[in-house]
This record gives C-alpha cells, structure tokens and sequence, in this order.
C-alpha cells in the first residue's frame, strides 16, 4: 500500500451489526500524511462521565483519557458522575464537542445531557447488567436496564465489552463496536525502583510468612472476602495482604488485629499497586467475572492467579487456577498457584490487553462522530 511513502499505518477494527451478525472489516490511518481526512480533521473535545467511585478504585478510564490527551492530541475532561457536575456540564455546553458516558450513572447521565445540550454521546458501556441484577432489587434493577437501553438507542455509537451485552447492545444501538479492558502493562510488569524500595520499607514492620498472596479490590460481598480470610486459617505458611476500600471494611479491620497472617493496608495511591504485587506470590479474584482488571494487573506483575470458576474459565483457560466460594477450595487453589512454574503463559497473554491498545478503539471511536 504505496510502500514507496514513509508514513506509519496503524490499521482500526471496527465492528457494526447487521441483523444478527456481526460484520468487522478494517480501515488504515495514514499517520504522518495528509492524504486521510482522520488526520486533517481537528480532534472532538470530550467530557467523559464516569461512575463517581475514588480514584484509586476506579483507573481504567483515565488511563484511557491520559493516552488521548498525550498520544492522540485530544482534549479529555474526566468527570465523576454528580448533579453538580452533570449541572456543570449543560452550563459548559460550549467547552466540549462529544459526551462519553461510562456505566452505569455516567451513560444515563451522558445520554439525558445529550439532549439537553444537543451534543453527540458515546456509550462506555463496560459492565453487564448481570452484575447488577445479582446484587440489587428488581424494582432498582429494572430501571436501571430500562434507562441504559434507552441510553443504547439514543447513544451515536456504543462501545461494549462483555459479549453477553451483545444482543442486548445490538438490538437497541444504530451503532456498536466491541473492546475490551486492559491494563497498564509495563507499569506493573516493571515496576519503579523507588515505589519497590518504599513498599518494602512500609511492609517490614510486618511478619510476612514464606509466601504472600494479595487481594486489591473492593471490598464487598459479592467479591468473596469472607471465604477467603476463612481460606487463610488452611494455609499457615502464607500470609494475605489485602488492599481497598468497601462495606466490609471494618471487619477487615478487626480480623488483621485478631489473625497474624492477614494484613488489610486499607486503600492505597494506584500508582504504589505494582510495589505490593512485586512482594507477593498469588494474586486472588473471587467474582466471576472474565474481564476483571485485578486478573490483568496480577498477571502483568507475573503473578500467579487464583480465580473464581465460571465465565472465567473460558478466557483464561489452564493459565489461573479456579477455585470455588468455599474457603478450602479457595486454600486449595492458592497453594496451587503458589506451585506454578509457567506463570510466564499468562503474562504474555495480558500483554496484549495493554490500555495504550485498547485506547485504539477509542480514538476511532471519537473521530467516528460527524
């Protein structure tokens, strides 16, 4: 393709339905030329809804938002989703050119801001209604679906993940493309010197056993927690380490004071995560869920993984070991992590859900919006 030209070509797959099918074919980007009207075109500037959760639970997005800003000359607002910052927003109507909305708040908030203001909306849907149904009541859960399907039909184009929400995203969206999750991969797979050496010094004053598995995440039910501090009274040569902010706080609280091999460090800077996963052996997923970051973070830190069975088992295959919600299974599934020798299988495999490729999908994306 007119080799005889130096520019780089950086090759977008876009997926749009057709009835029942999926129709995927490919475009290329002359970066560097003047020949595409991708690049002569200035770039949309963006506000980005997102759930309004703390910074350190919830990165993906502005790991996403921080590639476009630097790598992709967009301009990105992130905003967590609030009445202020949604009344912010219609005020603002001037400052940006295309909304993004991120489930669950985010896109309902996304699309109603879409119509007052007259501005295009990209639905980020990046959560199964599953989920939500699971651990809310029907009289919650089904407005909640309600909305987010209007939000689909009335959304430019809706960016999902989870291949379950295909039919539902397919039935209701003029326009859908699939992406994924991912994660900051040489973040963790090599970590800063001096975020190693600070954890290091922060954890010596603990009496971590022979071998160390790590927990990060919220700290709900519906992540098994419970089981697995039970898990930890069957493994007396390991001891838990366990990071994050949730319902369940206080008992984390009460059991690190009470159990000598489980340690809650409560809710730390995501950019120190790496540190602690360079420390430990096994990282722990309970929630089936086969896009969970936690999964893509440990295994970019070379971690092996113990993760719970179910829809999980498909993607992952034989590169984690599963384990049920019984708290001997969960033991079981870590000392067999703790074993494994081709933890290398599973970080080649992650490397390729790297944000900076993912964030792909959502240049196209933006620059797909007339």
């Amino acid at each position: 393709m007119m080799s005889y030209l130096r520019q780089s070509v950086r090759k977008v797959h876009i997926r749009i339905s057709a009835g029942d099918h999926l129709i995927c074919y490919q475009r290329s980007v002359l970066i560097g030329g003047r020949s595409h009207s991708d690049v002569t075109q200035a770039n949309p500037k963006v506000r980005w809804f997102t759930p309004d959760k703390p910074d350190n639970i919830s990165v993906g997005r502005e790991r996403i938002a921080s590639h476009l800003r630097q790598n992709e000359g967009f301009h990105v607002d992130v905003v967590g989703t609030t009445l202020p910052t949604v009344r912010t927003a219609i005020r603002e109507r001037d400052r940006y050119d295309v909304i993004l909305g991120t489930t669950r708040a985010g896109a309902i908030a996304g699309t109603l801001i879409g119509r007052v203001t007259g501005k295009p909306v990209i639905v980020d849907h990046v959560d199964p209604i599953r989920q939500f149904r699971e651990n809310n009541s029907p009289f919650f859960s089904i407005p909640v679906r309600i909305a987010e399907n209007i939000s689909f039909a009335l959304a430019e184009l809706v960016l999902y993940v989870y291949e379950e929400e295909y039919d539902r995203v397919s039935r209701y969206a003029s326009q859908h493309m699939k992406t994924e999750l991912g994660v900051d991969y040489r973040r963790f797979a090599s970590p800063n010197s001096e975020i190693i050496d600070s954890v290091q010094d922060q954890l010596a004053e603990y009496e971590l056993r022979e071998y160390v598995a790590i927990y990060v995440g919220g700290l709900e039910p519906i992540y098994h927690i419970r089981e697995l501090l039970m898990a930890m009274s069957y493994l007396p040569d390991w001891s838990l380490i366990v990071l994050g902010e949730g319902s369940l706080r206080g008992m984390l609280e009460e059991v690190d004071a009470d159990q000598e091999n489980i340690h809650y460090l409560g809710l730390v800077p995501h950019e120190t995560i790496p540190g602690y996963l360079n420390v430990a052996d096994v990282g722990v997923s309970l929630v089936d869920d086969p896009h969970t970051l936690k999964i893509l973070e440990y295994g970019a830190a070379g971690l092996s993984v113990v993760q719970a069975s179910g829809l999980a088992e498909e993607r992952f295959r034989e590169r984690v070991e599963y384990a049920d919600s019984d708290p001997r299974s969960i033991a079981d599934a870590i000392r067999r992590a703790g074993e494994r020798e081709n933890v290398e299988q599973l970080q080649s495999f992650i490397s390729e859900f790297d944000w900076k490729q993912i964030a792909g999908d959502y240049v196209d994306a933006l620059k797909s919006i007339k």
